[in-house]
């Protein structure tokens, strides 16, 4: 560019600042944010299916432990109305089969009424194990229980399926003969019971395998 007295001008554009270091650091900070929003989003989709999962482990539980009721009801009252009277009897004796008469027996129908009344106390702390899955307390609670009546009615159940093997099977060292064979009814009856209360014991050891899933992923 040119002035009128003779000198001249040469006008230089400006440089334009450009700072890499800022503009590195702004887009590590955007990357890290999107990273930071992914690890989020995904950490509660996590979160969420877990609940899920646990809420159907809860429904479960509850329904199994109705089940659970009816069996070990159905054990306790089959082998507590076991009794059977021969038609033929003497003067002096009469030829009679009741539950009753074997301690073993009566255990076993005590340890399952036991355990079925648990069960249906049982029932509340399970619900409220649906409604929030996230509760510790009462899965644990459930879980202690569990085992106890676990042993209980695996204790009871071994018990009476010994002496029901005797009534069968008989022990000729001990000079004990096999009833079953003159109270046919009553052995029936005591056997059925037996595979019930194993049926029940089955089912506290699914509970109990679930009760300690359900605490582990929490």
């Amino acid at each position: 560019m040119s002035k009128g007295n003779g000198e001249s001008v040469v006008d230089v554009p400006a440089e334009k600042s450009s700072n890499p270091t800022h503009s590195s650091t702004k887009g590590k900070g955007l990357a890290a944010g999107v990273a930071t929003g992914a690890a989020v989003v995904g950490t509660a989709k996590v979160i969420k299916h877990l609940r899920g999962w646990k809420r159907i482990v809860c429904i479960f539980d509850f329904l199994l432990r109705l089940f659970g009721v009816a069996v070990l009801l159905t054990a306790a009252v089959t082998m507590g109305t076991a009794d059977q009277i021969l038609p033929f009897f003497t003067h002096h004796f009469q030829f009679r089969a009741t539950f009753q008469d074997l301690p073993a027996l009566t255990f076993f129908v005590a340890a399952n009424a036991i355990a079925c009344g648990y069960l249906l106390l049982s029932l509340p702390f399970s619900l409220i194990s649906i409604i929030r899955p996230s509760i510790i307390g009462a899965r644990l609670l459930l879980l202690i229980a569990d085992t106890v009546m676990l042993a209980l009615t695996a204790t009871g159940a071994a018990s009476a399926a010994a002496i029901v093997y005797l009534a069968h099977v008989g022990n000729r060292r001990a000079n004990w003969i096999e009833i079953c064979q003159q109270f046919n009814e009553f052995c029936q009856q005591t056997s059925g019971a037996v595979v019930a209360s194993f049926a029940g014991v089955l089912i506290f050891i699914i509970l109990v395998i679930m009760s300690a899933l359900a605490l582990r992923h929490h």
